[in-house]
């Protein structure tokens, strides 16, 4: 690999060309709970890898949040597509981002106590890639593909009927927190047209009549145009929604079409600096472990600093690592946050398996703290706040990070920090299963995760606080709250021993409200242990008055003489917080 290698490309013209229409309106009613929306990629390359996007949803009537449940199925289904894993099928990253869809939708809806009711929307989807066109579905929204004069409803309803001529949803996004979803595919023809539509047409017009309209000369969105209007002739009184998509060109076929090129990347050989791979110069290695490589890189296109993890040889026929490797740079991408890395979306087809990220000036947390010990508590703090941000991008996106720690922590001279590594994230709406973390008995591996992990149980929010509990203690005493001894520990015996240490033994001047937080924060038993990060971040910023007595269960008839004695101190404490633990410069 002294030079460059050539890019291996069987799919170059012509490329797939679609035509889309698209039209959704209110119609005899007050509010238009309907949704659409459709993505064609300007870039070549990602109307390759990814193809083309067209979905339509219908918020179920009696639902309070209908309208905000199809909103978000066809805004998020679309962009959150685009950004799974080129390695990713269609199907699966398809059915992966449904999911999530409806796991995020059925927990909104928990706001609501009647049955049924919420954030509740039928769904169905259209990818066009290549040559083949897959669809997903729930509801009774409908999916048609019209060719050689005949037209062809490619999805069933999910209806179930109740008698009286009346029928009711069996199925929708949003209703349960597992999601039955129809996936099928159809190879393409140029010329194919794709309605999607809800019963605010269906319902409403004949076959005969959508025939007349599709067997036209005229464009897809005077199509729709043309179907919203004879829907609105036929007296439909519901909301009046379609989408049309006329297959242009179809691509010559590649071999992405018979031998699932990208679902496989071959792993990358062996790199060294000089190398270039796919148009990247290898500078020099970061960071090697028995699980990956992470290289400096520059893209000799645009001279950019770039990082490259690769995955590491030894799992070559491990199909589980290979599968969470790909889903990291998904996770990544899904992240926006200044205080978390960002992942670096590519323009050139990969050669072998690997993912970018952008480069970040500083050193890790941990050597930081070495060279750096107990630093001011304005400063320390400062970290924290910023850490706890990027949990909360984590947390905002349905993840859990589980394995934070400060090798896991760049640092920059401003004392700036980003989060650089997913390969531990849960992610609660593809995640089929909960799969402990590993003890691979190396120092550091145990010391920031939760002993819940390691035992098998996925505590959530709680086990990220957790780490940054821990990371906080270790920046203002440079110890851990349970020492190295958390390091032998192997079963729940062994955990059960384990006992805090006070803070203040370590750092005497550290003040007892922030010792409580601190133990508060990595308590073993749940049920005393934070549930909100935002908790924990305020109590260690600022004195949580619990904190400031000897007994936090003290009984209420003796409070008030307490609480008389203590306002005194609290007016002095709260003076020494302000001068001490001020984020400002």
């Amino acid at each position: 690999m002294d030079k460059e290698q050539p890019i291996i490309n069987d799919v170059l013209e012509p490329v797939l060309a679609v035509d889309t229409g698209s039209a959704s309106i209110a119609g005899m009613k007050s509010v238009n709970e309907d949704a659409v929306n459709t993505e064609v990629p300007n870039s070549q390359y990602a109307l390759i890898n990814k193809g083309v996007s067209l979905v339509i949803a219908d918020g179920v009537s009696s639902a309070e949040a209908g309208r905000e449940a199809s909103e978000y199925a066809v805004l998020n289904f679309v962009e959150e597509y685009f950004r799974t894993p080129d390695t990713w099928s269609v199907k699966h990253a398809g059915q992966k981002t449904l999911s999530t869809i409806n796991l995020n939708l059925f927990k909104k809806s928990h706001a609501f106590t009647q049955q049924e009711k919420g954030f509740l929307c039928t769904f169905s989807g259209l990818v066009l890639k290549s040559r083949t066109a897959h669809f997903f579905h729930a509801g009774d929204s409908r999916i048609y593909r019209y060719g050689d004069s005949e037209l062809t409803q490619l999805t069933r309803d999910h209806t179930v009927n109740i008698g009286g001529g009346r029928n009711i949803l069996s199925r929708a996004v949003g209703m349960d927190s597992v999601l039955q979803i129809d996936y099928g595919k159809y190879i393409l023809k140029e010329g194919d047209l794709f309605l999607l539509t809800t019963d605010g047409v269906h319902d409403f017009l004949t076959e005969d009549e959508l025939l007349a309209v599709l067997g036209t000369d005229k464009s897809p969105q005077a199509m729709c145009d043309a179907l919203i209007e004879l829907a609105k002739a036929n007296y439909s009184d519901d909301n009046i929604s379609c989408v049309i998509a006329k297959v242009l060109h179809l691509p010559n076929e590649s071999r992405d079409d018979f031998n699932t090129k990208l679902t496989r990347l071959p792993f990358p050989p062996d790199l060294e600096s000089g190398m270039i791979l796919d148009g990247y110069r290898i500078d020099s290695e970061l960071f090697a472990s028995s699980r990956s490589q992470v290289y400096k890189v520059t893209d000799m296109e645009t001279g950019q600093p770039m990082v490259m993890k690769t995955p590491s040889i030894n799992f070559q026929e491990d199909t589980h690592y290979i599968d969470k490797f790909i889903q990291e740079e998904w996770i990544g991408k899904r992240i926006d946050s200044s205080y978390v890395v960002k992942i670096i979306t590519q323009n050139r087809p990969r050669t072998c398996l690997y993912y970018l990220m952008e480069y970040v000036e500083g050193v890790s947390l941990n050597k930081w703290m070495i060279e750096n010990p107990l630093p001011s508590p304005k400063k320390a703090i400062g970290m924290v706040k910023q850490i706890a941000k990027a949990l909360k991008a984590f947390h905002d996106a349905e993840t859990i990070h589980q394995d934070l720690k400060p090798a896991n922590i760049i640092i920059d001279d401003e004392r700036n920090i980003k989060v650089i590594d997913f390969g531990s994230v849960f992610v609660a709406g593809i995640a089929e299963i909960f799969i402990p973390l590993e003890h691979e008995g190396a120092l550091g591996t145990a010391s920031y995760s939760d002993p819940h992990y390691l035992q098998g149980k996925n505590t959530g929010v709680q086990g990220d606080i957790y780490a940054l509990a821990t990371i906080t203690y270790e920046l203002f005493t440079g110890n851990l709250p349970f020492s190295e001894k958390i390091e032998q520990c192997r079963n729940t015996n062994d955990f059960n021993k384990l006992r805090y240490i006070s803070a203040s033994s370590h750092n005497p001047v550290i003040p007892l409200w922030f010792d409580r937080a601190l133990e508060k924060g990595v308590n073993l038993d749940l049920s005393k242990r934070y549930t909100r990060l935002q908790d924990f971040i305020d109590d260690v910023s600022t004195p949580n008055p619990l904190f400031l007595h000897d007994d936090p269960e003290i009984e209420q008839s003796r409070g008030l003489v307490f609480w008389q004695l203590m306002s005194a101190f609290w007016v002095l404490t709260l003076v020494i917080v302000v001068l001490l633990f001020s984020t400002s410069s």
